[in-house]
């Protein structure tokens, strides 16, 4: 089996929304103060740039602030050659901010301040129209939109809904973030949609979030397979150091190793493997096809300091196999 195909849209490669945030990252504890790099971040703009530096049309929608942060994200995104006519700027709820703590070489802390945010306040139609003026070759979805709140959540609904409406294929990154809400929570909320799904990325960890309560999810691989049976045909294991291992309909399985490279900061690591993983799926390769270019572009994340900065180029999908610098 040879896994989901992208369909045959006359929109964008790819159509996604969520938060996206201002983002502020210090060298060090924040009780001490020092110089904080101001950049953007949100789970589906980290894909959506990751998807425009490799040669696709990615098109983002959301929600931010009538203020200046709003208009550092759009002013960032449109830069990175994402279309963002599908955003909408609210004049009465500030854009959220995060704020990034480098405590260890592999431990970051995040803070959100994004309760009451435009992106939590973001408006359902305005969602829909833009989905629906021009459907795209495929929709990505994370856990993220959901646990923001009630506007956000039935945005998210109505957008999958109108994808299979469209019959565009749906990717879902669990992508599961227990400082919004509760794994009860994100599984009440998730697992009826799991058969909407087409390809559906997950940790290890997060696999449960997606499946019935009754009887245990067992390993990776067989929370993986339950999954297949409830009607997902492809899904994504996330390993971290280990790589990634993908299974499809009809019980074939691949696994590629993580590219080994020093790591800087795994933060937006994820998300460059699923710009990777969509990326190589829109262009038609085979399922190792897609994993090989997936843990490539992980690898480039972590690799760099950044939710989303190190993201490569289609030409540089290479570097990492060079021996030495170039000259």
């Amino acid at each position: 089996m040879s896994g989901v195909r992208a369909g045959a849209g006359t929109g964008p490669d790819v159509f996604t929304f969520g938060e996206t945030m201002a983002a502020l990252r210090g060298e060090g504890p924040l009780k001490l103060g020092g110089v904080l790099t101001v950049s953007v971040a949100g789970a589906e703009s980290n894909v959506a740039v990751g998807l425009a530096r490799l040669g696709h049309d990615a098109s983002w929608a959301g929600a931010v602030g009538d203020d200046e942060a709003g208009e550092l994200v759009l002013r960032t995104l449109r830069a990175e050659g994402v279309d963002v006519t599908g955003a909408r700027r609210d004049p009465h709820a500030p854009t959220g901010l995060i704020l990034f703590e480098p405590r260890l070489p592999e431990v970051t802390r995040v803070h959100y301040y994004r309760s009451g945010s435009a992106g939590s306040r973001v408006d359902a139609e305005a969602v829909a129209r833009a989905f629906a003026a021009t459907p795209p070759r495929l929709l990505h979805l994370t856990g993220v939109t959901p646990a923001l709140g009630e506007a956000a959540r039935a945005a998210w609904e109505r957008v999958l809904r109108l994808a299979r409406e469209h019959a565009v294929p749906v990717c879902l990154d669990v992508n599961h973030r227990s400082r919004l809400w509760s794994t009860g929570d994100a599984a009440a909320f998730l697992r009826p949609w799991v058969p909407y799904v087409d390809v559906l990325v997950a940790s290890a960890d997060e696999l449960p979030v997606c499946l019935p309560p009754e009887g245990e999810p067992g390993d990776a691989r067989a929370a993986a397979e339950r999954l297949l049976r409830l009607g997902v045909p492809e899904v994504v294991v996330k390993l971290g150091a280990d790589g990634a291992t993908a299974h499809v309909e009809g019980g074939a399985s691949w696994h590629r190793p993580a590219v080994p490279v020093r790591v800087v900061d795994t933060v937006g690591a994820g998300d460059a493997f699923v710009a990777g993983y969509l990326s190589a799926l829109l262009d038609g390769a085979d399922v190792p096809g897609r994993l090989e270019r997936a843990v490539t572009t992980g690898a480039f994340a972590v690799a760099s300091r950044g939710d989303w900065e190190g993201a490569p180029t289609r030409a540089e999908l290479g570097l990492l196999g060079a021996a030495d610098v170039l000259r």
